[in-house]
């Protein structure tokens, strides 16, 4: 862990976080997600908020924290930023279908800030 950046990777985690709550609010893509998943509203509202939201947040930090640790210390903008769209799009994105476009955001978020805050 040596010259990673602690609070950059809890910033970049946060900064996917909010992604997410965007991404599958029912304002944006929620609910072609939910169709596509065959959720309904009332599975949704049966689950528990602390569980989901606060289990999102670590598997963030988790993935940020790797992510960093992948870039290593101080890396340039355009090779965080380049890396975390690869990420997203060649590693996650072949791999999940619906989820990609996030995903892919997910990783570019955590290249910019990483990329920037070092």
């Amino acid at each position: 862990m040596n010259g990673i950046n602690p609070w950059a990777v809890v910033a970049a985690a946060v900064s996917a976080f909010v992604l997410g709550g965007a991404w599958y609010s029912p304002l944006v893509f929620g609910r072609a997600w939910q169709r596509a998943t065959g959720l309904s509203d009332a599975t949704l509202q049966g689950g528990n908020p602390a569980v989901i939201f606060g289990g999102s947040l670590v598997l963030s930090l988790l993935a940020a924290f790797v992510f960093a640790l992948f870039l290593g210390p101080r890396p340039a903008l355009g090779l965080a930023l380049g890396a975390g769209a690869s990420a997203g799009l060649c590693w996650v994105a072949a791999s999940l279908g619906i989820n990609a476009g996030y995903h892919t955001l997910q990783f570019t978020l955590y290249g910019l800030v990483l990329g920037l805050w070092h």
